[in-house]
C-alpha cells in the first residue's frame, strides 16, 4: 500500500488529540466531540487494518483499496458537517424562541410598571 494510510493514521491521532485538548479547555462541549472522537477512531482504524480496507473495497467493487480510504474521510467528515448543520438550526430556532419569549416577558414589565406609575399618581392626586 501507499504512503496514504500512514498519513491518514497521522491526521486521525492528530484529530483526536486536537478534540481532547478542546475539549479540556472548554472550546468544544464534550457532547458535541463524541462525533470528531468516532470519526477519529474510525479514521484510524481503517487506515491501519490493511485487511479490512481490502475486503471493504472487494465488497464495493472498488478497484484500489486507497479510494476506499479516501471515500471514507469523505462519508465521516460529510455526515459530521451534516450533524453540525442539524445542531445549528436547532440552536437557531430555539434562540428565536428564546428572543420571542424575552419580547412578550418585556412587554409584561412594561404593562405592570405603567400600572403601578398609574396607582402611584392616582393615589398621590387623591391626598
Amino acid at each position: 500500500m501507499s504512503s496514504l494510510p500512514l498519513f491518514t493514521s497521522a491526521v486521525s491521532v492528530l484529530l483526536f488529540l486536537l478534540v481532547l485538548f478542546s475539549v479540556r479547555r472548554s472550546h468544544i462541549r464534550a457532547e458535541y466531540s463524541v462525533g470528531w472522537l468516532l470519526a477519529s477512531v474510525v479514521l484510524f482504524a481503517l487506515s491501519r487494518s490493511e485487511w479490512l480496507l481490502e475486503a471493504l473495497a472487494r465488497f464495493l467493487h472498488i478497484d484500489q483499496p486507497p479510494v476506499l480510504l479516501i471515500l471514507g474521510i469523505f462519508a465521516i467528515f460529510l455526515l459530521l458537517f451534516f450533524w453540525a448543520s442539524i445542531l445549528i438550526s436547532r440552536l437557531r430556532d430555539d434562540t428565536i424562541a428564546l428572543v420571542q419569549r424575552l419580547a412578550i416577558l418585556e412587554f409584561q414589565i412594561q404593562h405592570l410598571n405603567n400600572a403601578v406609575q398609574f396607582e402611584n399618581g392616582k393615589t398621590k392626586a387623591e391626598r
